[in-house]
């Protein structure tokens, strides 16, 4: 019997520990200040100078390359095709992962240092928390307990948003959604005008879309993307930020009259911890197991991160 080829052999990732990763920022500038990152990063979710350093120059300075190639390769095919200059296509990259993993840094600290670079000024940030069907829908449904799930969400909606941008169309809107209230907010839009990079971060963008009835095939929200971005790591860790998360919310946001949640800032420690608990295995575990951890394999770049939310690890799609 021939042997069995090593997993590294078969897999469809380049791995890099954080030291070989870092090594790969060569001269990239660091643009960032540690104010700024003040500012970029969510609750609870720590980032450093040396993380960004470490990690995402090497990432900028990818995606740098990516993009002058994508470019490049736009007006070969339009060349090619013998047809007009058209309008530049928006690169755009999705950034996934655990709801309490750090998406929300990762993509605001994505958007800083994108737009610092003098040939793509105009990046745009678009969550797909906007998409969401409002709580009344949901109500309707009865899918308020499964508020985060892809079923939860105007996937037409999505993808219309996402043919538009890649289309270069000169305006396209979003929905806006509302962490405080806990719902998408009536009347209330994200302009997105030609921009040179669109992120759009959310639980599942990498995920395939279920067929039709009649058995049409529906595009994926990923098959619009240049490039993706898997923000992993240990369930228990997941499990312990969120539920750090949800106390420190409930010293802050969660106190503001307005807050959907100022309920659990009104009870008493020990049964707020426990419906953090009860949140995170009832809704938020399943969703990880069942949607958003077997769309990691579709990403172009898996980051790993340890305990302390610092990244340990990179993948990174081959070619």
């Amino acid at each position: 019997m021939p042997a069995s080829p090593s997993p590294d052999v078969v897999s469809p990732y380049r791995r890099f520990s954080r030291d070989e990763w870092a090594h790969l920022r060569a001269d990239t500038p660091l643009t960032l200040s540690a104010e700024d990152l003040i500012k970029l990063q969510s609750i609870n979710d720590p980032i450093s100078l040396d993380e960004i350093v470490a990690i995402y120059l090497p990432l900028s300075r990818l995606l740098s390359l990516y993009v002058a190639a994508t470019q490049g390769l736009f007006k070969a095919t339009q060349r090619f095709l013998m047809a007009e200059a058209e309008v530049k296509v928006p690169y755009i990259i999705g950034v996934a992962g655990s709801v309490a993993v750090g998406k929300s840094t990762t993509a605001r600290v994505l958007k800083a240092l994108l737009s610092r670079w003098p040939n793509t000024p105009k990046v745009e940030l678009v969550t797909t928390d906007g998409f969401l069907l409002p709580n009344a829908e949901l109500e309707r449904r009865k899918l308020m307990q499964r508020k985060g799930f892809p079923e939860s969400y105007d996937g037409a909606a999505i993808l219309r948003f996402l043919s538009e941008v890649k289309a270069g169309k000169p305006v396209v809107t979003a929905p806006v959604y509302s962490h405080l209230v806990y719902d998408v907010v009536p009347g209330e839009e994200i302009t997105v005008e030609r921009p040179d990079i669109l992120i759009l971060e959310g639980l599942n963008v990498l995920q395939p879309n279920r067929m039709t009835r009649g058995g049409t095939a529906l595009p994926f929200v990923s098959d619009f993307f240049d490039f993706s971005v898997y923000l992993d790591a240990e369930e228990d860790d997941l499990h312990r930020w969120y539920v750090d998360r949800f106390m420190t919310l409930r010293q802050t946001a969660f106190r503001d009259p307005r807050s959907f949640f100022r309920k659990y800032a009104e009870i008493a420690e020990a049964d707020a911890l426990s419906i953090a608990e009860t949140l995170w295995t009832g809704i938020n575990l399943p969703n990880l197991r069942e949607n958003i951890v077997p769309t990691r394999q579709r990403a172009s770049l898996i980051l790993t991160k340890g305990a302390s939310h610092r990244i340990r690890e990179v993948a990174l799609r081959r070619l």
